[in-house]
C-alpha cells in the first residue's frame, strides 16, 4: 500500500519563495485518493507559512476548481488564483457542445480581483489521442486570447506537445508573461523559452533520478526566468517521493536546484521571489474582503 500521509516540515528557508502553481481545492486532494484524508487548505497555507514559503498560486483544471482558487483566494491574503480548463478536459466539452460556454464562464472569473493567470491550459498529448487534439488547440487559443485581454500571466500545461506548444504561441503571440508550469522540456526548449521572455517553473521531478534533463534545462536558463512550484498533491520531491505533496515541501525542491546550480539556497530563493511577484504582481494588493469558501468537508 503506498504511503499517503502528509510527510514531516522540511528545514525552513532562510528567505521565503512563493509556490506559484498548487492545487488545494478538494477535488484534487480527491482525485490523489485522499478523500478524508486531505489536509485543510487553511492548515496546507499555515504550514508553509512555517517553512518559508510566502504565498501560493491556487490553480484551476475545470470549472468548478477554477470557481473555488478564486472565490478562496478572494478571502486569502496568502493565495493567488489561476483559472483554466485543463487540455484533458477540452474534448468532452467540446463533443458535448458546451465549450463555448465554459470558455466564457473562464473569462468571467478571470476579471475576479486577485486571480492573476490563465492557466492551467496548454496542449496534452498524453492523454489525449489525435481526435481531441484539435479541440485542446482551439481551448489553448481561446485561453491565450482572456490572458492577453485580461493582461494576465499564462500558465501552461505542456505534456509530450512542445513543438505544438511553442508553434501556437508563435502563431497567436504570447502573452507579455507566460509559465511554462512543470517544466518537462529539455535544454533546447530552455533556451528557447528563455530567447522569448517565456518562464520555466520546476517542480518536484527535477529530483527524480531520471530527469537529468531537467537539471541540464535548469542550468541553461537565465534565474531571472526560472520559478519554482509544487503542483501539490502530485509530484513530491525526493525524499519524500510517492506520498502526498504540499506547499510546505518546497524547500526539498528549492535546495536541490540551488546545489545543482552551484549556488546559496538563499540566493536563489531571493531571485525566485522577485520573478514570481514580476510575473503574478503582489500578493498583498487586493486586500480580501469576502469570506472563505466552504472546506469541501461540509464544514465552515
Amino acid at each position: 500500500m503506498p504511503d499517503l500521509s502528509y510527510p514531516p516540515l522540511p528545514q525552513a528557508l532562510r528567505v521565503p519563495v512563493y509556490d506559484n502553481h498548487t492545487h488545494l481545492d478538494p477535488s484534487s486532494a480527491a482525485g490523489f485518493g485522499l478523500d478524508g484524508q486531505g489536509l485543510d487548505w487553511r492548515e496546507q497555507l499555515d504550514r508553509a507559512s512555517s517553512v518559508g514559503v510566502r504565498g501560493v498560486v491556487q490553480v484551476g483544471t475545470d470549472l468548478a476548481s477554477s470557481r473555488w482558487s478564486a472565490e478562496a483566494a478572494a478571502a486569502e491574503p496568502r493565495m493567488l488564483a489561476a483559472v483554466a480548463l485543463h487540455p484533458n478536459e477540452v474534448p468532452a466539452l467540446a463533443a458535448s457542445g458546451e465549450l463555448d460556454a465554459a470558455l466564457a464562464e473562464i473569462d468571467e472569473l478571470a476579471g475576479r480581483p486577485r486571480v492573476r493567470a490563465i492557466g492551467e491550459t496548454g496542449l496534452d498529448y498524453f492523454r489525449t489521442d489525435e481526435t481531441g487534439r484539435p479541440a485542446q488547440i482551439e481551448s489553448f487559443e481561446a485561453h491565450i486570447a482572456i490572458a492577453k485581454r485580461r493582461g494576465l500571466a499564462l500558465q501552461i500545461h505542456d505534456r509530450d506537445a512542445h513543438d505544438d506548444v511553442v508553434a501556437t504561441l508563435l502563431r497567436v503571440g504570447a502573452p507579455e508573461r507566460t509559465v511554462f508550469h512543470c517544466f518537462s522540456g529539455d535544454p533546447e526548449l530552455a533556451r528557447l523559452a528563455a530567447q522569448h521572455g517565456w518562464y520555466c517553473s520546476f517542480a518536484g521531478t527535477i529530483t527524480f533520478k531520471n530527469a537529468q534533463s531537467l537539471r541540464d534545462a535548469l542550468v541553461v536558463l537565465p534565474q531571472q526566468r526560472v520559478l519554482v512550484e509544487t503542483d501539490a498533491p502530485y509530484l513530491a520531491p525526493m525524499p519524500v517521493r510517492g506520498r502526498p505533496n504540499a506547499p510546505y515541501l518546497i524547500p526539498h525542491t528549492l535546495r536541490f536546484m540551488a546545489d545543482v546550480l552551484g549556488t546559496d539556497a538563499s540566493m536563489l530563493a531571493a531571485t525566485i521571489t522577485s520573478n514570481t511577484e514580476a510575473v503574478y504582481g503582489s500578493w498583498d494588493a487586493e486586500a480580501p474582503t469576502q469570506s472563505a469558501p466552504p472546506r469541501g468537508d461540509g464544514t465552515e
